[in-house]
């Protein structure tokens, strides 16, 4: 089948995400009001991308930046490469911190490359662009809220990712605490055991249950729901001031994690009034995103080119 591409530009906003939760490691995510904006066009020739605000001058801005990636892998399942692309990157989510900024990137190309091909949303559903976009990441965890927003589990069949989001109860009211430091999700995964005792499974999967229903229904019980025995702990050798935190947290009653692989710490309930976290540590008080990644038609407008971070320190 042939390819047609549009001629006006598109537009994606794509939403911050958090991933494990605790215990629900490689399956359980959170949409985060945070957001980079991104736009592209099809262009006569070569590739320009241009990067304002997390990650200017250190992203690639060529052919190797990761929402290219993402869009040339679509436009392959699309059936044909344009001539040339123009992407512009608004960045709001932090890089390398556990907030799901490769998962955005992702998620950002393979929607673009849909939305620039005629026809590309009947030819490319939803469920496919799900699949795609974890194939790229490697897992679905991330992919999936930053797709469908809100809270989502996630799992992997024969045929690829599936997901589906529920609702967060209104008292869930998520705070990420932001560090100065990078982390990388390839060396936090190298620092988990081949296996795990029975028992630690069998714990993780008990709480990974409860807290669907502490998360959609009954937030007072988010602190136990939250416990994780499977990769927090093999992590903390790695991210020292990160399980601190998370310890400290815990200690007072927060339902406080790790986001993703780290190193930002997610709380998902409220911080004690006194808490200080102290200049090591950027506080983001955040809404739950309930509509996940959304596409539109033109070049980035005035209120999207701000690169300025949303969400309220705490």
């Amino acid at each position: 089948m042939s390819t047609t591409f549009v001629a006006e530009p598109v537009r994606v906003r794509v939403p911050a995400t958090s991933a494990n939760l605790g215990p629900g490691f490689d399956a359980l995510g959170l949409a985060l009001a945070l957001h980079d904006d991104v736009a592209a066009e099809v262009t006569a020739e070569g590739v320009t991308v241009t990067v304002t605000g997390e990650g200017a001058g250190d992203l690639p801005t060529d052919d190797s930046h990761l929402v290219v990636r993402a869009m040339r892998a679509t436009f392959d399942a699309l059936g044909g490469q344009p001539a040339g692309l123009a992407v512009e990157c608004v960045n709001r989510i932090p890089q390398a911190r556990g907030l799901g900024s490769s998962s955005a990137a992702i998620v950002a190309g393979v929607l673009l490359a849909r939305a620039l091909v005629a026809e590309g949303a009947s030819r490319l559903g939803d469920d496919a662009v799900l699949r795609l976009a974890a194939e790229i990441e490697g897992h679905p965890d991330n992919v999936a809220p930053c797709l469908l927003g809100g809270f989502t589990l996630a799992w992997t069949e024969p045929d690829g990712a599936r997901a589906v989001s529920l609702p967060v109860a209104h008292d869930v009211r998520p705070t990420v605490l932001v560090p100065a430091e990078r982390g990388l999700t390839a060396s936090a995964r190298a620092a988990l055991p081949a296996t795990v005792p029975h028992a630690d499974a069998a714990f993780n999967a008990g709480r990974a249950a409860l807290l669907v229903h502490a998360l959609t229904a009954q937030p007072a019980l988010l602190l136990p729901a939250t416990a994780d025995r499977l990769h927090q702990d093999y992590r903390a050798a790695s991210m020292p001031g990160t399980n601190a935190l998370v310890n400290e947290l815990r200690a007072t009653g927060v339902a406080a994690v790790v986001s993703g692989a780290g190193p930002t710490v997610l709380a998902l309930s409220e911080l004690p009034v006194e808490f200080d976290a102290g200049t090591d540590w950027r506080p983001l008080r955040l809404a739950v995103d309930v509509c996940g990644a959304q596409v539109g038609r033109g070049r980035l407008g005035h209120a999207e080119r701000d690169p300025v971070a949303a969400g309220r320190k705490s």
